[in-house]
């Protein structure tokens, strides 16, 4: 399933930036996969010096902004996993700004996060190669808004491409 085929009734309208910067060339599994070699080769070419670089006061690092999509992406996985379940347990939001304060991303090795978020993009994938069709078409709540299983999968590619804009447009 390609992108195009999502009814805006399947997530919130926050997420609508997201879904529309993901093409529709390739299905959804496919450019799971593709995104995320396609972020790690870009993020291997920014110079050294960036990766510790704020663009204004209290704006995140690039760094930071590798790990706030490393942990978004564990959670919307778990929100997938959770909905194609059948598990009709509405879900919490999460804060990202706690979240990134308290990861400690810019003690780490760029190389330490982009293997983490190669890791954490096959777990993944492993799982939305399980979805049927019907499991893709499931939906929950999260963050007091509903979701579909298939929604969520094109998030976590839209908002990696939405980040690796914001690198391209403030950070380079």
């Amino acid at each position: 399933m390609k992108v195009n085929q999502l009814q805006n009734t399947e997530y919130a309208s926050f997420y609508a930036g997201y879904i529309k910067a993901v093409s529709d060339e390739y299905n959804l599994v496919e450019e799971l996969e593709i995104s995320v070699h396609r972020l790690i080769k870009f993020v291997q070419n920014i110079p050294m010096d960036k990766f510790d670089y704020r663009y204004a006061e209290g704006k995140w690092t690039i760094k930071d902004i590798l790990q706030h999509l490393i942990d978004a992406e564990r959670i919307f996985a778990y929100r997938a996993l959770r909905f194609a379940r059948k598990d009709t347990t509405p879900l919490a939001s999460f804060d990202e700004n706690t979240y990134v304060d308290v990861a400690r991303a810019n003690q780490r090795s760029l190389q330490d996060l982009l293997s983490e978020l190669a890791v954490v993009r096959q777990a993944t994938l492993s799982l939305f190669k399980t979805f049927s069709e019907e499991d893709l078409l499931q939906n929950g709540i999260a963050s007091n808004n509903p979701m579909s299983v298939r929604a969520l999968g094109f998030v976590i590619i839209g908002h990696q491409n939405h980040h690796q804009k914001i690198f391209e447009e403030r950070y380079l």
